[in-house]
């Protein structure tokens, strides 16, 4: 079925519009210079002059994190969201729908994918608690449909039938808001972002994967709500477009963008699962090997969230440059030391697994040090000798 909503409910979003005018004068002597005396001293009395600021102060507020171990993905799933219900109950009052986001950048691939049972074990939980509808919507770089056929999405509309449950193709729906990102050469850019996702009468259920990227190092609960985002050419229409693409944009600018479309998108986000059931190493996002983890997280804060399952995947968080900023600013929590685990799990160390991070981790860190080269661009088809950008 296809939801209806109102055009003001969706796009009660502030324009997202700056503009700034520099002018500078200058004055030319129209003779000989001449000795001049030595400019006075600007005058500062009863002013503080700032020394170059310290970091950003860590965020005070603290976060809860459920993480549960078993040997059955739907249960997992569900007991993770039961363990926090004191939490999510708040953030679904009021709410007109919820909105799952799965993870499905691959169309065909069921390692890189949401599986249909991470989404029953949501299905379960909600289906106590919120009489619907309930929409599972994406926008995948492929053929969307194909992928919830391929991975057996359909089946939840009949299973759920209560809960009126509807698969919705985001890349079909075309509706969208803009938000300036910056490319590989540092310039202004536009990309489109699904207004679904942003719509404050949907309760954003984000429903991740334990996953190594090629860009991001992993991709976990932020990076499925943020690259999942961007739209492309709706099925049919031969003038090809992928908005996606702008998040390939050097390692650098891909964090920094990463970042601020996760500033952006998280003033609706309501809580997120992060199924390890069978996580993915090496060359994630969509070609990885299977690591049978049989664990799952879950938060009502997306960044906390990321910063266990990093720890979980034995993933150094400074890092994730996309986690460190979100973290710095207070988007949501990243120091251990405040984030309150709860599940059947007391320590996460018993846990932890060492990931194989894809063969371009070393490419991928050079973010952190100083920019002293052009950075290389990751995530783009490469040749042997040579990489390649498109536009």
């Amino acid at each position: 079925m296809s939801m209806q909503y109102s055009r003001r409910s969706l796009f009660q979003l502030a324009g997202l519009a700056a503009s700034a005018t520099l002018s500078a004068r200058y004055s030319f002597a129209q003779q000989a210079p001449e000795a001049q005396p030595a400019p006075a001293k600007p005058k500062i009395s009863n002013q503080r002059i700032l020394p170059h600021p310290d970091p950003f102060p860590g965020l005070a507020t603290r976060s809860t994190v459920a993480v549960i171990q078993g040997e059955d993905r739907r249960k997992n799933v569900y007991n993770s969201l039961k363990a926090i219900d004191d939490l999510i109950k708040p953030r679904l009052k009021g709410k007109k729908y919820i909105l799952i986001k799965p993870n499905n950048v691959t169309t065909t691939n069921q390692l890189g994918a949401t599986h249909a049972d991470a989404l029953r074990g949501i299905l379960d939980y909600f289906s106590e608690r919120f009489k619907g509808p309930v929409i599972i919507a994406e926008s995948s770089a492929g053929d969307t449909m194909t992928g919830f056929e391929n991975f057996k999405y359909p089946a939840l509309v009949s299973e759920y039938r209560k809960m009126k449950v509807s698969l919705l193709d985001l890349n079909a729906e075309q509706k969208y808001v803009l938000l300036p990102l910056i490319d590989y050469d540092l310039h202004v850019v536009p990309v489109r972002l699904a207004a679904r996702l942003m719509d404050p009468e949907a309760f954003i259920m984000g429903s991740a994967i334990f996953k190594t990227h090629n860009v991001a190092i992993v991709t976990l609960s932020v990076k499925n709500m943020v690259v999942g985002a961007p739209l492309h050419q709706p099925p049919g229409e031969t003038n090809r477009w992928n908005d996606k693409r702008r998040y390939h944009a050097g390692i650098r600018q891909s964090n920094y963008n990463f970042f601020l479309t996760a500033q952006f998108l998280s003033k609706n986000w309501g809580a997120t699962i992060i199924d390890g059931f069978e996580g993915m190493e090496g060359n994630g996002p969509s070609s990885g090997t299977p690591v049978p983890h049989r664990v799952c997280v879950a938060s009502t804060d997306y960044i906390a969230a990321d910063r266990v399952a990093s720890e979980l995947m034995g993933v150094d968080p400074n890092w994730l440059g996309w986690l460190k900023y979100l973290g710095e600013v207070g988007i949501g929590q990243t120091d251990l030391a405040k984030i309150d685990i709860r599940g059947n799990v007391p320590q996460l160390a018993a846990l932890r697994r060492t990931y194989r991070m894809h063969a371009d981790i070393d490419r991928q860190l050079k973010w952190m040090g100083p920019m002293e080269e052009l950075p290389p661009n990751l995530g783009w088809v490469r040749s042997i000798d040579h990489d390649h950008r498109f536009a």
